[in-house]
């Protein structure tokens, strides 16, 4: 019988019992999940390099820059394909907050390069917050069917077809952009032109 005060100690084993190994692998699972998440997802630029003269542009490249701001949850400037719409550039800044006014913005409308997209508060004007001329002109983006009415030469039915091009393509972003709607032509805008803004 061996001397008790001789013998070697045994080195103790770590023993993990069934409910701490699973706890163990649904931590490191849930771990690589959300590291692989946060890799899947942009983070909003602040600035974005500008292309130099001996590079191509971003229409040769087949993308388009947007500035979006507003109740989106990442505001900011985001690089997107050609045929992007309004709906994209929402889902790339983060989605919409919950006060966000889905119905002030044409989610389909195609986006163009350079543009600026303003996602509203629910019961705040889009434009509210940005300096306001101190004017008595329309604003195209924010008048009704009577406010365009008062136009010179703007009757029901033109004024009908300036607020569906509006609903149908967004923001006016400039004064130029009432030549699509159909029945207005130079000469017409040319009488309008000083009554109106954007």
């Amino acid at each position: 019988m061996p001397d008790a005060l001789t013998e070697a100690p045994r080195p103790r084993r770590f023993r993990l019992g069934l409910g701490a190994a699973i706890v163990l692998a649904l931590v490191v699972l849930s771990a690589a999940v959300g590291l692989g998440l946060l890799r899947g997802q942009a983070p909003p630029s602040d600035s974005v390099p500008l292309p130099t003269a001996g590079s191509a542009s971003a229409g040769a490249a087949g993308e388009l820059y947007v500035h979006v701001l507003g109740a989106v949850e990442h505001p900011g400037l985001y690089v997107l394909d050609l045929d992007s719409r309004l709906v994209d550039a929402v889902a790339a800044a983060g989605g919409t907050t919950a006060d966000a006014d889905l119905s002030a913005i044409n989610l389909a409308r195609v986006l163009a390069d350079g543009e600026q997209i303003l996602v509203p508060v629910v019961g705040v004007a889009a434009e509210e917050g940005a300096p306001q001329p101190a004017d008595d002109l329309i604003d195209l983006n924010s008048a009704d069917q009577a406010a365009l009415e008062t136009l010179p030469r703007i009757g029901p039915a033109l004024a009908e077809r300036i607020i569906a091009w509006r609903e149908e393509n967004g923001r006016f972003q400039s004064v130029d952009d009432l030549l699509g709607v159909p029945g207005i032509g130079e000469k017409m805008l040319a009488g309008i032109r000083d009554g109106v803004r954007v």
